[in-house]
């Protein structure tokens, strides 16, 4: 019987072993974890405008395309503004416009004083000449002295008036500090205004949403979440004795506990540059004499190439990586 049992049992024990040493050379070459989980893009909406909330076009868990009307907050306050800025605008225009006036009347004085300036100092010119002559009174000589000072007067009077209404008018058109300033806060106005209607900025589904109209929000603070559709992922943590052997572009094999019995196909896109333990808040401590080597984990991104929406975030999942694919 020995022969037999022996003929039997050696073939039975070699298959063992072979097929163990084919397992540990395919599970080496296609490290595995089951430590991994979904990810999706998550953006977290919040109100630019504070205000009550007017209207909602949305519930909670709705699917969303990008460009969708999720809610308005009350925008009547924020016309008044656009209104007012508006006017302020129109305000600052006619100002400049009146100012440009006093310039252009100030030109004209200028123009009219120079004039007379050069006509004052040629009529003193002739009667000087007179009074040389004996033609004229010294009497007539001194006035006529006189109104050229006073002519010279009243032109460095005008010039310094047309300085002042240019400094005061400032630059022209669109380039008018005033007129700049009341655009800005027309631009700013309309901005608020259009930031009363809050829109997906991407297709996705709508998470932690519970708003009402009459609400109040505040600008800046979180009202809920959209979970994006576009891309899905797998943050698997994996050994470092495995991580030698994944690279970038590897293919791989996606399973979710979600949807048991079916697999999807995915791809490396990067790797960790450090270990979860290293992004704790805490991290451990060894203190001498007490360390245990602990084999670390680190997070390796895997892309999901076929997604479907019931691929949710946070899900459970197993990564298989084809490191034989270099």
């Amino acid at each position: 019987m020995k022969p037999i049992h022996l003929l039997i049992g050696i073939p039975v024990a070699a298959a063992f072993v072979g097929g163990g040493w084919w397992y540990h050379g395919y599970a080496t070459a296609h490290p595995s974890t089951s430590d991994a989980y979904l990810g999706r893009h998550l953006v977290h909406i919040a109100a630019q405008v504070s205000g009550p909330i007017a209207s909602v076009g949305i519930r909670n868990n709705a699917s969303v395309a990008a460009g969708d009307l999720l809610l308005t907050i009350d925008p009547a306050p924020f016309q008044l503004a656009v209104d007012k800025a508006e006017a302020q605008l129109q305000q600052a225009r006619e100002s400049l416009a009146a100012a440009d006036a006093r310039v252009a009347a100030a030109r004209a004085q200028l123009a009219a004083a120079k004039a007379t300036a050069e006509e004052a100092e040629r009529h003193a010119a002739r009667i000087a000449d007179l009074v040389t002559t004996g033609s004229a009174s010294k009497d007539l000589g001194d006035s006529a002295e006189q109104a050229k000072l006073d002519a010279k007067g009243a032109l460095e009077s005008a010039r310094a008036e047309l300085v002042a209404a240019e400094a005061a008018r400032g630059a022209l058109g669109n380039d008018n500090a005033a007129v700049r300033a009341a655009q800005a806060a027309l631009a700013q106005a309309r901005l608020d205004l259009e930031h009363t209607r809050i829109s997906a900025p991407a297709d996705g589904v709508v998470g932690d949403f519970d708003l009402r109209p009459g609400s109040y929000v505040d600008a800046g603070r979180d009202l809920f979440a959209l979970v994006e559709s576009r891309e899905v992922w797998v943050d698997a943590n994996f050994k470092e004795t495995d991580l030698p052997r994944i690279r970038p572009g590897q293919p791989a094999s996606v399973s979710v506990d979600l949807l048991p019995g079916r697999e999807f196909e995915g791809e490396v896109e990067g790797l960790s540059p450090a270990s979860g333990a290293a992004f704790s808040l805490l991290p451990a401590e060894n203190a001498t004499g007490n360390w245990v080597k602990v084999t670390q984990r680190f997070a390796v991104r895997v892309r999901v190439l076929d997604p479907v929406p019931a691929l949710r975030v946070g899900a459970s999942a197993e990564v298989r990586v084809d490191t034989t694919a270099d």
